[in-house]
């Protein structure tokens, strides 16, 4: 076990739907007391990795990335590709600003929101980061309390306090 604890990167490539083509929303047999037939052969993507580990490429360099960062080393996820489209302007505007606060760096939850250009909105901006499911790549360990660390979600105190010495801030 790394020295942060257990930690896993779930990778889920669903394919895109060509222009022209409508997606559609199936309802699973238990919900809404209506049963449907489990998906055709016709629905289900054929996309099959050959040879063995079906990892994507851009999955092995992150995960290369990641072992990097919790071997110590000063290691950027600014460029890690996130699925965005149902992210509000202000959630939009809090990620670009945490992806402008540096490895070994804190701000508080007041200076994100005006970052983010939301001047008044610490506690959005808090609730944004304890809702954050990309850990690393969207650095809210780097964001604390005016008086002490603040929370990091599910994941805890004792694990943003070990991010945070990870990178060198003294907590």
């Amino acid at each position: 076990m790394g020295r942060c604890g257990w930690r896993a990167l779930v990778w889920h490539e669903l394919p895109r739907p060509s222009i022209g083509t409508r997606a559609r929303a199936r309802f699973t047999p238990t919900q809404g007391g209506e049963t449907f037939p489990p998906p055709s052969r016709s629905t289900i993507p054929r996309r099959r990795a050959r040879g063995g580990d079906a990892r994507a490429p851009k999955a092995d360099h992150l995960i290369h990335r990641i072992q990097r960062y919790f071997a110590g080393d000063r290691v950027s996820f600014d460029d890690v590709e996130l699925e965005l489209d149902s992210w509000t302007p202000f959630q939009l505007a809090v990620l670009r600003a945490l992806r402008r606060v540096r490895y070994g760096e804190v701000v508080s939850y007041s200076d994100l929101a005006r970052l983010a250009g939301y001047p008044r909105a610490q506690r959005a901006a808090g609730t944004f980061c304890a809702r954050n499911r990309f850990g690393l790549v969207v650095p809210c360990h780097r964001v604390v309390g005016a008086n002490g660390l603040g929370s990091y979600g599910s994941l805890g105190l004792e694990y943003k306090r070990r991010l945070l010495a990870l990178e060198g801030v003294a907590v």
